[in-house]
């Protein structure tokens, strides 16, 4: 891929320290068997960082709990941003210019791509083709994550791409103040944020979830830890596919299969 030209456009490059450690606690999480079944030193992209690379530092000191060896490239299509943060590299965590190809040598193949507040600021056309671009790039069973986030990282949405298609949704909160979940809307992926309109499946999803929220008031005398897993657990028994368990929950995570917020139009 040597001197291809980086897939992409350069985007506003805001971003703050810990904005997305909502995401990487779900990589360390319910994903870690990727890094763990990795052959050799798992390689994870934090794709289009921004103007500084915090994100990419801080994914690094995470990652590297669940596997020491894991190397973390920063990849930004702004040569200027590459070259403020290479002073920060050190041994399993780099930096390189590209775009949505995902430029490794020697032909290595990530493990996992993040893709923060990186699409939202594309148009909904370009998102299938970026998905496309970047998972032919992925090492078997390896895993694009497209997400958003509000710029304190307390409000997160994310979809998770295989070789499959898109596989899955997750919503993230900070529960502490939460008026009410459907908030997470202003902060859909580009896939899905102009879907939320009546008929669409991820318009169904917020309402439902608000509406089991709200039917779960009782529960916050308990706290509202309890009061989110009593709404998380009476949107399953409504019949929505939402996946995982209590112990996410509690951290004011929900994940659902994508087949239910799937755009219809």
């Amino acid at each position: 891929m040597a001197g291809q030209r980086p897939v992409g456009v350069i985007t506003r490059g805001t971003t703050n320290p810990n904005r997305l450690r909502r995401c990487d606690r779900w990589l360390a999480g319910p994903q870690a068997w990727r890094l763990r079944r990795a052959e050799g030193a798992p390689v994870v992209v934090d794709l289009g960082y921004g103007a500084s690379p915090v994100t990419a530092v801080e994914l690094h000191e995470r990652l590297r709990r669940v596997r020491p060896d894991v190397e973390v490239v920063g990849i930004e299509i702004d040569p200027a941003r590459v070259a403020a943060a290479r002073p920060l590299a050190r041994p399993g965590l780099r930096f390189a210019v590209g775009g949505f190809e995902v430029p490794l040598p020697d032909a290595r193949r990530p493990v996992v791509v993040r893709a923060f507040n990186v699409l939202r600021q594309y148009d909904e056309q370009a998102v299938a083709d970026a998905w496309a671009t970047t998972v032919a790039r992925l090492a078997p069973d390896g895993l694009l994550v497209d997400g958003t986030c509000d710029e304190l990282g307390r409000l997160a949405a994310w979809v998770a791409v295989t070789a499959h298609g898109p596989r899955t949704l997750t919503l993230s909160w900070r529960l502490r103040g939460l008026e009410r979940p459907g908030l997470v809307a202003e902060r859909l992926p580009k896939a899905l944020i102009h879907r939320n309109v009546p008929g669409e499946g991820v318009h169904a999803l917020l309402e439902a979830l608000d509406d089991t929220w709200r039917r779960q008031a009782p529960l916050a005398s308990y706290g509202v830890r309890q009061r989110f897993v009593g709404a998380a657990a009476a949107l399953r028994e409504a019949g929505w596919p939402v996946l995982g368990g209590p112990t996410r929950w509690r951290l004011g995570e929900l994940t659902v299969a994508w087949d239910a917020v799937a755009p219809r139009r």
